[in-house]
């Protein structure tokens, strides 16, 4: 494996308040990597980071080698794609026009053609919904459009901010089981999540950011297996 995305000495700050410390963290190529920790650990300021929403006060990001531009629409174009905590979908919009927002940037029709219905293979239930207004959709519905949505910019990394919040737990398995698929199908992937444990075994290795700060980096099934981290972040 090779190394994809690669975050060195990265601070970022909200006005004078600051909120990641100096984070180290690399995702080789092909794994699933995920970030774990509590509310107010930083998790999604490291996502909004690497994706330019928030700019990075000190430090890199690089994918493949590269340093990342700025503006988030040019990370997007060299194949970084953020699922974002909550969906936050175009709810007026109907579910059609949702996915067609993903690939806006593309001129590749047939392949936006393809790239549609992969993603109706591996949420059926989008296609019976295309019609429908995003906002009608149940929250698991939500978060598989908001998913399909992200890939239909057909990232080569894709970032997962807390795709489990309000799920009920069987669309919770089913939404990791989909994720395994996704990186079964040449896509890397970033997820930070506070459902640690499910995190964890799906993932190849993973680490634990507190205080805006990695404090623990193994692989995953070491960390499940650590006492400190299952007092801590597995609720034992």
């Amino acid at each position: 494996m090779s190394a994809c995305l690669e975050v060195r000495g990265l601070h970022a700050r909200y006005g004078n308040i600051r909120a990641l410390h100096g984070v180290d963290l690399t995702v080789e190529k092909g794994e699933i990597v995920c970030v774990v920790g509590l509310n107010g650990a930083g998790k999604s300021t490291l996502m909004w980071s690497i994706t330019g929403v928030l700019p990075i006060a000190d430090g890199s990001i690089m994918l493949n080698g590269s340093p990342l531009p700025v503006r988030p629409h040019e990370i997007v174009n060299l194949g970084i794609s953020l699922v974002p905590e909550r969906r936050r979908l175009f709810s007026a919009l109907t579910v059609k026009e949702n996915l067609v927002m993903g690939s806006i940037r593309r001129k590749d029709k047939d392949g936006v053609a393809s790239d549609l219905e992969r993603c109706f293979e591996l949420y059926p239930v989008l296609k019976e919904r295309l019609s429908q207004r995003a906002g009608t959709l149940s929250g698991g519905e939500q978060q598989m459009l908001a998913i399909s949505r992200a890939l239909m910019s057909r990232p080569s990394v894709l970032l997962l901010d807390e795709p489990s919040l309000g799920l009920a737990p069987i669309v919770t398995d089913a939404l990791f089981d989909t994720v395994m698929k996704i990186r079964d199908e040449g896509v890397t992937v970033l997820m930070v999540e506070q459902n640690a444990l499910q995190a964890l075994e799906i993932s190849d290795r993973g680490y634990v950011l507190q205080a805006g700060s990695i404090v623990v980096s193994a692989l995953s099934v070491e960390l499940i297996e650590t006492p400190l981290i299952r007092k801590a972040y597995l609720g034992e």
